[in-house]
């Protein structure tokens, strides 16, 4: 089925879209302390870049099993790395280097302010209507987010600094990622164009890892092994899919707000498996994103 015949599939587009939006949040909040626990083993670059060729590989070998081609059409290469670069490549590398200097609680909280600069942009460059739920559904689930940063203690000590930056400006990009995604569809099948994406974005990533990192397979643990096979199999097969998939049928808007339920997912879990700060300030917070989250997904 191509990306064309997709949407124009009838009045169960939204519902779809609002599914494919939640089995992501889920899949990349659960990925924030297994990300941060792996470096625990292995380092930044090489765990995500290589784990995500790998999953660019078995989505691939899906979309060929379902008769998908995986040849791009001729004028849809450009679309492709653009979409690779932006979703992909700079996001992992930025926050995988992120982790480095922040707990996993205060990168995925940091990281998911994408949504405003995303629903900014599908203003400016889409046409998007900013119709006052939305707004206000932004306000509420940004002022949640500013609520768990502060329920977390982030200051822009020289410590945090480099994994501040570096989340902030991964957040900026994959906004940008989100609107060219929307307003450039590449006109492939999802599962094919998918695994292109995660394939080519990642590629780089794993070579930098590679020439840079040299990374020790012998040094990683049972657990390890674990984590490595959740982020490619979850974060990079299941989760990229469905975002996209999300993406296909929902305001560019809407999408990016309800992302922020991947923070709350991400402290939730850091707390219980992490034992990462969760007092009455950040479930104060997380239930003021969840909140705006709700509203988004009815406006």
């Amino acid at each position: 089925m191509t990306v064309q015949t997709e949407r124009s599939a009838t009045p169960r587009i939204a519902s779809a879209g609002l599914a494919f939006l939640a089995v992501t949040s889920v899949g990349w909040g659960l990925n924030w302390p297994i990300v941060k626990q792996i470096l625990t083993e292995w380092p930044p670059l090489s765990a995500r870049g290589l784990t995500g060729v790998a999953g660019g590989i078995l989505l691939a070998a899906l979309a060929a099993m379902r008769g998908q081609s995986l040849l791009v059409p001729r004028g849809q290469w450009p679309r492709l790395l653009l979409s690779a670069v932006l979703n992909v490549s700079i996001w992992m590398t930025l926050m995988g280097l992120a982790l480095a200097w922040l707990p996993a609680s205060e990168a995925a909280v940091l990281a998911y302010t994408m949504p405003v600069w995303a629903s900014l942009l599908a203003w400016l460059m889409l046409g998007e209507r900013m119709s006052l739920a939305r707004i206000l559904a932004l306000l509420m689930a940004f002022a949640g987010i500013a609520a768990l940063m502060g329920g977390n203690g982030i200051d822009a000590s020289r410590a945090k600094l480099p994994g501040i930056l570096m989340a902030l400006l991964g957040a900026f990009v994959f906004a940008i990622g989100t609107i060219t995604a929307k307003r450039l569809p590449i006109a492939m099948p999802l599962i094919a164009s998918t695994a292109l994406q995660v394939g080519i974005g990642c590629l780089p990533v794993a070579l930098a890892g590679l020439l840079f990192e040299h990374p020790n397979f012998a040094a990683l643990s049972a657990q390890g092994w674990a984590m490595m096979a959740y982020m490619t199999l979850v974060q990079f097969c299941v989760a990229y899919v469905c975002w996209f998939a999300a993406l296909e049928r929902l305001p560019a808007s809407v999408a990016a707000i309800g992302t922020m339920a991947v923070p709350v997912i991400g402290v939730l879990v850091s707390a219980a498996a992490l034992r990462e700060p969760l007092g009455l300030g950040q479930i104060g917070g997380l239930l003021f994103t969840l909140a705006g989250v709700a509203l988004a997904a009815r406006s």
